[in-house]
């Protein structure tokens, strides 16, 4: 068997993932251990998913989202709270959480709300979620006020949670929609510009240094948003960022006139590309996330101005990085590995069991949403050839997804 990687996290005493894959596979009769072609990879972990449920199950439900996640190698996600009812409070959180214990294929963790309805005016019951929530995030929407970012942080360290920002400064936007680069000058396209991001990490880490709290970026997209977290490291800030596989791969140039290239932050331009590769390998980004973002086929069929934020990227996120970051020497299987298994796990304190997949890196193939097990179908990625197929995803000893 070639495992590339056996470590488990946090020195749990759990046996290495490779005795316990052999443990499954033994036992199972799935596929034979001996094969060279195959390899074991920890259960990946994706800190920013939208599962959609309560609320917009036409879009994702618990259980389409967390099969699409087995399928992609992942055994933990963490999902956003934009959702109806927003989880602000004990019992909106209950909602979720009833659905999660009942569908669910493999490890959800679910944030809270930072404000009530996500609206930014008042604080969530962040105190009576505590106990049920990964960290407290307003994903979706920037928190506007200063005041009430420096009072949710305060909170949230007391209880010794992290703050996980979505960055926007609604009045930069401006009716924009993809990044104000090159491709929105040459096609008509309106603009979202780069410091409606990075102008709010700034701000935040300013009050993440001034109150001590442990502060989580979500997709940066910028050159700009790597350089301000870089310097607050070196301050010593507690600030751990993300990025997404679309952001590192693509940039404005790549874009087309469909919905499937429409996400918030938009794809930006060549130079931020390469600033966020360069932050992957120096560690300024410490994750990366997919912000899996299913919607309805119409509402992803209006072009890039009428239709709706957001991609999918579950299932796709390990053979698009394997393929374009590992395969081409930009960054080793180890440093992947750390940025979607231990980095992310560490952070947020999510354990490691005896959760695994296998893969065989040698299959070569096209990525076809008409196979996803995600409601959602909308990736720009859609006909790449791409190499790497899981083959069976394994969480606590039980299988949750198998190759037919």
């Amino acid at each position: 068997m070639n495992a590339i990687k056996t470590r488990v996290i946090g020195g749990t005493g759990a046996p290495s993932l490779e005795v316990a894959a052999k443990k499954v596979l033994e036992t199972s009769g799935l596929l034979k251990f001996n094969s060279e072609r195959y390899s074991i990879f920890p259960g990946f972990c994706d800190v920013h998913v939208h599962l959609r449920e309560p609320g917009f199950s036409y879009k994702e439900t618990i259980l389409s989202g967390t099969k699409a996640a087995a399928r992609g190698g992942y055994t933990a996600v963490c999902t956003m709270p934009n959702l109806n009812p927003v989880p602000d409070d004990k019992e909106t959180l209950k909602v979720q959480q009833d659905i999660i214990d009942k569908d669910a294929v493999i490890h959800v963790y679910p944030y809270g709300a930072i404000t009530k309805g996500e609206r930014g005016k008042e604080l969530a019951d962040m105190d009576a979620m505590a106990q049920g929530v990964i960290a407290f995030s307003d994903d979706g929407h920037g928190v506007q006020s200063d005041d009430m970012m420096r009072e949710a942080m305060r909170k949230a360290k007391s209880l010794g949670k992290l703050i996980v920002a979505h960055c926007e400064d609604n009045s930069l936007l401006k009716g924009g929609y993809i990044h104000e680069g090159e491709y929105a000058k040459a096609h008509g396209h309106k603009g979202i510009c780069s410091e409606s991001e990075w102008g709010q990490i700034d701000r935040d880490l300013k009050l993440a240094e001034e109150t001590g709290c442990g502060y989580h970026v979500c997709h940066i997209s910028t050159k700009e948003s790597v350089e301000v977290i870089r310097q607050a490291k070196a301050r010593g800030v507690d600030v751990t960022c993300e990025t997404a596989p679309h952001y590192l791969l693509m940039d404005d140039m790549d874009l087309q006139e469909e919905g499937r290239f429409k996400m918030n932050p938009p794809i930006r331009g060549k130079e931020d590309r390469e600033a966020l590769i360069q932050g992957i390998k120096d560690g300024t980004i410490d994750i990366i996330a997919t912000d899996h973002a299913p919607h309805s086929e119409e509402e992803k069929s209006k072009g890039l101005s009428g239709s709706a934020f957001g991609i999918v990227g579950i299932e796709t996120a390990f053979p698009l990085l394997y393929t374009e970051l590992v395969k081409k020497n930009v960054i080793t299987v180890d440093k992947l590995l750390d940025l979607i298994v231990f980095n992310p796990r560490k952070r947020f304190g999510i354990p490691l069991g005896e959760d695994f997949s296998l893969w065989d890196l040698e299959e070569e193939y096209e990525i076809d949403p008409g196979e996803f097990l995600s409601k959602g179908k909308a990736t720009p990625f859609q006909g790449k050839r791409v190499q790497g197929r899981c083959k069976l995803t394994v969480m606590n000893g039980q299988v949750v997804w198998k190759e037919k």
